[in-house]
Formats: structure tokens, C-alpha cells, sequence
């Protein structure tokens, strides 16, 4: 069944080194720190390891001032207004909400399952506001954050990168032509060695622990699929405009017999109402094969891997205008063509190669288009909306794991 996209590969071809143009000057795709249109007050809810990162990329865009950094913990709040220039330091964000009148926007970098209170505060404090992905922990408060979000006139984005990402977004203008065409299947794998397993402050007691190590917590934690899965399903669903309508999970322990019940190594299985499939595997007990995605059509398979992405054409696609723009890197028995923004200036510059691959990290354009959201008072890339219907797929897909069996996702849950 033929996807019902619009661009025809005819306006495509006549279209193609416009758009390319047009990517080039995109502000998110600058090689450089990015800068605001007017200078923005920010506040840090959440110092961790996450947070920490957002700090150092904060540090690096001019006229963004962390005027307040908030955690629970005495330490990280130090340490996380230390690091933002002696930012004032709250163990609470309603502390900071009230006593930084002219707080223009609040990061949310919590645990998953803390995110909706603080976003609603937030909301209703007339903050913008960016929320880490996965949105929440469970489907409730996926619909109340994106209830209190809808019609509000300051912006919510939620952190699910792949929408800023300039190799994922130009990529994405292939997809949606006859580049690709009829969408046949995707897949994608998260491998990465890591316990997730994190000591304790010494001398905390057994709450503490348990609280410092939430994802491993089944009550509150969304495993593989929900904390990390989360992000490629959405690239997915962003990419084919489309949701599942089935999913089947299965997950063991097989690299830390430490006493978790949360599984280390997990696959899903997703159904679209089409026929055609989605699988996704997921390890903290290997590396090998890091983070990607692949989307398959009749015409091209697009392989995504968060700072570069390439093209994979079939021997009888047709020949499209772009192609006198493409950069050929070897994957075995078949070649790819690199996508690469910026690609007619550089091409024009005889400097096509120093294109492959992203300057900055995907963070980076995440937190540059929520600002850009803010100066421009436009939707961000990845809104409430968006964002609670990823998250929900996300908690039907770790249920299923969770179970080990197939699971229906009613569309109803993704009407919001």
C-alpha cells in the first residue's frame, strides 16, 4: 500500500537544490554554538548526569543565562550552579518559579517519572518549558501534561532529538518523495554497555539508593524500551506520520545478575494497520553496532545513525536530479550516498566531505530549536502532543516486554 505522501519525485527533482539551499541556512544547522534572537533567562530542574550535559551545552550559546539550577540533592545543586557561573541554587522548583520573577524558560532533566508536576507547575506559571524524553512514566500523566500544554501561548518541547537533528530532518525530505517511495519495513538497535546501576552518596541509606537507581525500578522505570527505544520509535513515527497498532516484547537479564528485574536486553516488534512491521533491539550488555535506524522503501533504504545518515539506493530506482550533490562512502557490497546538510554550499566550495557528520551533538540542536521555538513564537520541533504519543507508545511497548507477549495499541490512546 503506498504511503499518502504529497511531494511528487517530479517536484522533488525541480524542488531538490532549493531545498538543499534552504538547509544550508536553517539557524539549528549553523557550525557554531547558536544564538538566540534576544537573550533568555533559563532554569535547570534536575543536576544529574543529563542535566550536567545540558549545563555544558547551555555554556557554549550566547545570551543564554542560567540564572537557576534546582535538585533535591545538596551537592548537585552546588555543583550544577558552580558550573552555570554561580546561578542561584533551589531544592525545589517551586522555590526557584517564585523567587526568579523574570525566569523566562525551565529545563526539565528529572527522572522520568517527576516530570508532570513540575511541567504542569511550569505551565501554569506562564514558563516556557523543555522536557527530557520520554515525557512521563505513565499514560495519565502523558495526557495531563499535554492537556495543560494545549493552547497555552508559551512553548513545550519535549527532548525527542531526532526532530532537530539536521542529518534526520534532511533525510526526512527524501523519505517523504519518491526518493524512497512505498514504505516496506524499518528497523533499528540500541547497543550500548553500561550498567545503569549507579552508587549512592556514601552514607545514604536504602530509599536513597533506591532513588539514585529509578530505572531499574519496575514500578517507575520505562526499561530499554521507554528510556531509550522511546527516541527511535519516534523517529519513526515523525518520519512515516503514522503509529502502531500492535506490539509484541520479550526481555531478559543477561548481563547483570545483580538482583534487577528489569530487563538488560529487550526487543520489540511493532504493527502497522498496513502490514508493514517495525523491530527494534536493545542491550546494556553489548556494544557492538551502536545506535541506528533504517527505514526501507521500494525505491531506497535511509540508515539513520543520530550524527550522520545515508541513502541506500535499489539497482532499478530512477536517477534523481540530487544526485550531482552525493558523497559516496562503502557499506560492504553496497554503496551510500551521505546526507549531508549544508550540501550545495560545500559542494560549491569543493569541500563536500567536511559535511558528513553533525559539528554538534543532537542535544544541541534540540535545546537551539526550543530556543529558536521561543524568539521565533513558533511550534517547536517536537511539541506536547508529539511527544505524549511517542511516550505512550513507548509505555505499551515496555508493558510488553514486560509481559513477553503482544500487546493491541488502541488508536484512541494517541487521540489527544
Amino acid at each position: 500500500m503506498t504511503q499518502p505522501f504529497s511531494p511528487t519525485r517530479r517536484d522533488f527533482v525541480i524542488q531538490a537544490a532549493g531545498a538543499l539551499t534552504a538547509v544550508a541556512i536553517l539557524p539549528t544547522l549553523s557550525r557554531g554554538a547558536f544564538r538566540p534572537a534576544a537573550p533568555v533567562s533559563v532554569g535547570l530542574v534536575g543536576a544529574g548526569r543529563q542535566g550536567r550535559l545540558i549545563l555544558a551545552e547551555l555554556a557554549r550559546m550566547e545570551g543564554i543565562t542560567v540564572a537557576g539550577v534546582c535538585d533535591t540533592d545538596a551537592s548537585r545543586r552546588e555543583t550544577g550552579s558552580k558550573r552555570a557561573s554561580g546561578a542561584r541554587a533551589f531544592d525545589s522548583h517551586k522555590a526557584m518559579l517564585e523567587s526568579l520573577k523574570d525566569l523566562a524558560a525551565v529545563i526539565i532533566a528529572t527522572p522520568t517519572h517527576t516530570h508532570k508536576a513540575i511541567a504542569i507547575d511550569c505551565i501554569q506559571a506562564g514558563r516556557h518549558v523543555y522536557c527530557e524524553a520520554p515525557l512521563a512514566h505513565t499514560i495519565d500523566d502523558c495526557k495531563a501534561i499535554a492537556s495543560a500544554a494545549a493552547g497555552n501561548k508559551s512553548v513545550f518541547a519535549v527532548g525527542f532529538e531526532g526532530r532537530s537533528n539536521p542529518v534526520y530532518r534532511l533525510a526526512r525530505t527524501f523519505f517523504r518523495t519518491d526518493a524512497v517511495r512505498d514504505f516496506v519495513a524499518a528497523e533499528a538497535q540500541s547497543y550500548k554497555k553500561e550498567s545503569w546501576r549507579f552508587p549512592a552518596p556514601p552514607g545514604s541509606d536504602s530509599a536513597r539508593e533506591k532513588a539514585e537507581n529509578w530505572r531499574l525500578d519496575p514500578d517507575l522505570s520505562l526499561g530499554l524500551a521507554g528510556e531509550i527505544g522511546a527516541h527511535q520509535f519516534d523517529v519513526v513515527h515523525w518520519y512515516t506520520g503514522r503509529y502502531p497498532t500492535t506490539v509484541f516484547g520479550a526481555g531478559s537479564v543477561r548481563a547483570f545478575a545483580d538482583g534487577r528485574t528489569v530487563a538488560d536486553t529487550a526487543m520489540c516488534s511493532f504493527g502497522f494497520d498496513a502490514g508493514e512491521r517495525f523491530t527494534w533491539n536493545g542491550s546494556l550488555g553489548n556494544s557492538f553496532g551502536g545506535r541506528f535506524e533504517v527505514l526501507r522503501g521500494t525505491n531506497a533504504a535511509i540508515k539513520l545513525a543520530w550524527s550522520h545518515g545515508w541513502m541506500f539506493k535499489e539497482a532499478d530506482s530512477p536517477t534523481e536530479g540530487w544526485e550531482v550533490y552525493a558523497n559516496r562512502q562503502q557499506f560492504f557490497n553496497d554503496e551510500g550516498i551521505t546526507l549531508i546538510a549544508d550540501a550545495t554550499k560545500l559542494a560549491a566550495q569543493g569541500n563536500l566531505k567536511e559535511g558528513v557528520g553533525l559539528p554538534e551533538k543532537p542535544l544541541h540542536y534540540a535545546l537551539a530549536d526550543f530556543f529558536a521555538a521561543i524568539g521565533e513564537k513558533k511550534a517547536p520541533a517536537c511539541d506536547a502532543a508529539a511527544g505524549a504519543k511517542s511516550t505512550i507508545v513507548s509505555i505499551l511497548a515496555n508493558q510488553a516486554v514486560v509481559k513477553g507477549q503482544s500487546m493491541s495499541i488502541d488508536p484512541a490512546l494517541l487521540r489527544l
